[in-house]
């Protein structure tokens, strides 16, 4: 019998990459650094949470045939959008002026 050759990817294993060696990922790590990230600056999860609000809101309108409500609906979405990329945006620069320690 011949022997097969593994797959070309196997999704319990990393990938093997000459010269690099992957490092563990602990869950509770990420999950912190998620967590201040938020904290530093909450305005831009707020900002999605109200995209993803107000365009499912609008999609709900779409469908029951609401046309003048779901046209409001896309264009607070635009908005919200908006809101969210300045927050982004702020938090950056903020986050760039910010002493190093």
């Amino acid at each position: 019998m011949a022997q097969s050759s593994p797959p070309p990817f196997d999704p319990n294993r990393p990938p093997l990459i000459e010269g690099f060696t992957p490092t563990a990922v602990h869950r509770e790590k990420t999950r912190e650094k998620f967590l201040l990230k938020i904290r530093e600056n909450p305005l831009v999860p707020i900002g999605c949470l109200g995209t993803a609000g107000i365009l499912t809101y609008g999609l709900i309108c779409f469908k029951r045939g609401k046309t003048r409500q779901s046209q409001m609906m896309m264009r607070a979405r635009i908005l919200a959008q908006g809101f969210t990329v300045a927050a982004l945006l702020v938090g950056v620069v903020v986050t760039a002026l910010k002493p190093r320690k």
